[in-house]
């Protein structure tokens, strides 16, 4: 087994070669990564852009495996290249690839809109695409497609793990923080005052979202230790040939359930915050019976985990993209 990780020195690439490296599953399997502005020591490495047909060439010569994690957010400039272009190379050397065996993506709950439509069900792996707006969520919904239409051309073997929010460390702390280190979006101190997103910042006060119809919003997200649990266990496989599944937490994180742990155990105060945007639910029912996958970080473990973390001086909070 040789595999090739794109997107290997991001969140969930450092903690999937760490999962590799460990597992006596993939003990004699070689790694290699395909970088681009970043390097990664431990691992055999390709650097280069993916979008140049050479570069993916040369990273995928022998490989049996690849696992595609690289991904490019809200940059316009850049997103087409990586994600379409980038995915339409790999999908080429690897359907020509003698040596090729399974092609896994890693896709996202922005190529179903996640809270940004009511989609009044469950969001299956039958749910239509519906990218919000921008470019990012356009390029899950392309890639998905890219990956479905290369099975149905060509009948590669390939599986798409589409996953939501991604936590890891302290993500989810700063996912609801009213200051400007806030990950991700929405930017609460962009939706209330900014006396009030002040005051919120001192107090630490937490953001008690309300979805459209005035209830606590309802989101996915997924811990990148589940993710990458899901990644091992799809390779090779034989029901994960051809198949797209959600992985996520067993329920969405409910913002009233949240701040309710947080007020009860680290007596945070909560502010509604009014929005538009719609709870949904992803249903990962599908991986859990094909794969005997199943998630072990809940709620309470995400928060705790988040606010018990301390991060060392050789590790700085950094946010290599924009939302």
């Amino acid at each position: 087994m040789k595999i090739l990780i794109t997107g290997a020195t991001g969140k969930v690439g450092r903690h999937l070669i760490a999962e590799l490296t460990s597992q006596e599953r993939f003990r004699s399997a070689e790694l290699r990564a395909l970088c681009h502005n970043r390097q990664i020591e431990s691992i055999e490495s390709v650097k280069g852009n993916i979008a140049d047909r050479g570069c993916v060439k040369a990273a995928m010569r022998d490989i049996t495996h690849v696992i595609h994690l690289a991904t490019c957010k809200e940059t316009p400039e850049d997103v087409m290249d990586v994600t379409v272009k980038g995915l339409f190379w790999l999908l080429e050397e690897f359907r020509t690839s003698p040596a090729a065996q399974q092609f896994i993506l890693i896709g996202g709950d922005a190529a179903v809109g996640h809270f940004f439509y009511d989609h009044g069900r469950p969001v299956t792996e039958q749910t239509p695409h519906m990218a919000y707006p921008g470019c990012y969520a356009l390029s899950k919904v392309l890639e998905e497609v890219m990956l479905a239409q290369s099975v149905i051309q060509y009948g590669i073997n390939a599986c798409c793990l589409r996953a939501p929010w991604i936590m890891e460390k302290d993500d989810f702390k700063y996912a609801l923080s009213f200051g400007d280190d806030v990950f991700g979006g929405p930017r609460w101190k962009d939706m209330v005052t900014e006396d009030i997103a002040a005051q919120c910042v001192r107090d630490g006060t937490i953001p008690l979202l309300l979805d459209a119809h005035g209830g606590p919003l309802k989101r996915n997200f997924v811990h990148v230790t589940d993710l990458v649990a899901a990644i091992t266990t799809a390779l090779d496989h034989p029901a994960a040939r051809g198949k797209t599944y959600n992985i996520c937490m067993n329920e969405p994180v409910d913002y009233g359930e949240v701040a309710s742990y947080l007020t009860e155990t680290r007596g945070l105060p909560s502010i509604e915050i009014p929005s538009q945007y719609h709870s949904n639910w992803m249903d990962n029912a599908a991986a859990r019976f094909d794969l005997g996958w199943a998630p072990k970080i809940d709620l309470a473990a995400m928060i705790d985990s988040s606010w018990n973390y301390v991060r060392a001086e050789d590790d700085p909070r950094v946010v290599w993209y924009p939302g």
